[in-house]
């Protein structure tokens, strides 16, 4: 298959329709090639693979749907197929989606709309196998690094726990890498070749949840939510507290029953998707609070894992630092630095707050800023500044301690963020990297506390 010239069988028995069909797609640039039944079809996608099919529903030795399914329990559904009908209703429609079938064409055609489908297919198809490459690239390469006993217990009972359809709630402090452990569960599951969907919950607004989780309908184009790009495999909701009230009501319904409308939409979408969270607060608290509905934190909370800090597993951050010099090396071709025995130790000590992404940020900076081939104990205390040192508390307390929790939490985190966004020169790309945080959630928060950019 070329990129430049993808090649496309059309699958009609109405000799006038697959001429058209095929004059105006190699007007277009396209290899076509035609089939008047379903046999034909199986020979030329058998002998030939195309990067997509147009199929007939009625054809008079075998209907479409049947076809279609007999490539998908075969597994041979690997381009994407646009189904064609002009006696189609809803329900094939939705027997056809559910099958695996890309988009569904009313006839008579409308060209326009054919050619829009055709091209947002083959793009859509490309990037899915961009994207199982890099998969599969990197799907060993992600396990939590350590041989402590917390970690070699934790990575056993993640494999145990992705035999399993359960599910699982992630509790731990922020920065222990609770995504890479629902990867990783994910990697070793019957999932494993379905989507890994990474969805960071507080940066949703909740205007554009609905259509973030559950897609939308509108002028005849379909936009696919979360929920259906993570079919046949894991959504992972990460700092699941952050959900609105009303997508929690939503989102309980749609795992209830497997389905939903899509925003604008008449017509349910099944869906089969497993569910993993995670949360750095109690969420029970928040149930308790009225901030978080109960019947959908117990339908999540079926087993609840709690990740370490890094704090309870210090004997992990020489083989840390090691993976993290590895991964920038290879990564950003950065020049390989190592840590000086002293710096290992006075780091296995170090309180880690920030857990292991502030590790990585910090093997990150030493290694854009420092020079020579060792780093030493001086340059890490340089790089890490006068918190590695401070006292926790000496003389009064700052003024916010006085405050309610809320009121000191965003007092905290308002001057922290001004902070760092000055001593990073107003640029909210570079402050997100020195704080660790996702770039759509601290525009969000940059808003919410009333910084201004």
């Amino acid at each position: 298959m070329s990129k430049t010239n993808p090649y496309i069988l059309v699958v009609d028995d109405e000799p006038d329709i697959r001429q058209l069909v095929s004059e105006i797609l190699e007007d277009e640039g396209y290899q076509v090639a035609m089939a008047e039944n379903a046999q034909a079809a199986r020979l030329l996608k058998k002998n030939h693979e195309p990067s997509l099919i147009l199929l007939d529903i009625w054809m008079p030795d075998t209907d479409g749907i049947t076809l279609l399914k007999e490539w998908a329990q075969e597994e041979q559904l690997s381009c994407p197929v646009v189904m064609m009908s002009g006696h189609g209703s809803v329900e094939t429609a939705v027997e056809a989606t559910r099958l695996g079938a890309y988009d569904f064409l009313e006839k008579p055609l409308s060209l326009a709309k054919l050619l829009l489908v055709v091209a947002r297919a083959l793009e859509a198809s490309h990037l899915q196998q961009e994207n199982a490459g890099l998969k599969q690239q990197l799907m060993f390469d992600i396990e939590p690094v350590g041989k402590s006993a917390s970690m070699e217990r934790i990575k056993e009972q993640l494999r145990r726990l992705a035999q399993h359809e359960a599910r699982i709630l992630f509790i731990g402090e922020a920065g222990v890498g609770k995504e890479l452990y629902a990867r990783y569960l994910h990697n070793h599951s019957g999932r494993r070749d379905g989507a890994f969907v990474d969805v960071a919950v507080g940066s949703i607004s909740p205007e554009n949840s609905s259509v973030e989780f559950f897609g939308k309908e509108e002028n005849g184009k379909i936009y696919q939510g979360l929920l259906e790009q993570a079919h046949g495999g894991t959504l992972f909701l990460g700092e699941i507290a952050g959900m609105d009230k009303a997508t929690q009501a939503r989102l309980l319904s749609a795992l209830e029953s497997s389905s939903f409308l899509r925003v604008g939409g008449s017509t349910p979408v099944r869906v089969d998707v497993r569910v993993i969270s995670s949360t750095r607060t109690a969420l029970a608290d928040e149930v308790k609070a009225g901030r978080f509905r109960q019947d959908l934190y117990y339908l999540l909370n079926v087993v609840t894992l709690e990740i370490p800090s890094l704090r309870e597993h210090s004997e992990d951050i020489p083989n840390l630092l090691k993976f993290y010099v590895d991964y920038f090396v290879r990564q950003e071709k950065l020049p390989f630095r190592k840590f000086s025995m002293a710096a290992q130790n006075f780091l296995r000590l170090y309180s880690w707050h920030g857990n292991i992404r502030e590790l990585k940020n910090l093997v990150q900076r030493l290694m854009i800023l420092g020079a020579g081939d060792d780093i030493e104990l001086d340059e890490v205390k340089s790089a890490l500044g006068s918190i590695a040192e401070a006292p926790k508390f000496l003389g009064a307390v700052p003024e916010f301690f006085n405050l309610p929790l809320k009121e000191a939490r965003e007092h905290f985190e308002k001057n922290y963020l001004e902070y760092h966004f000055e001593k990073n020169s107003g640029s909210v790309a570079k402050l997100a990297l020195a704080i660790g945080m996702e770039r759509t959630h601290l525009y969000r928060k940059l808003h919410a506390l009333k910084i201004k950019r």
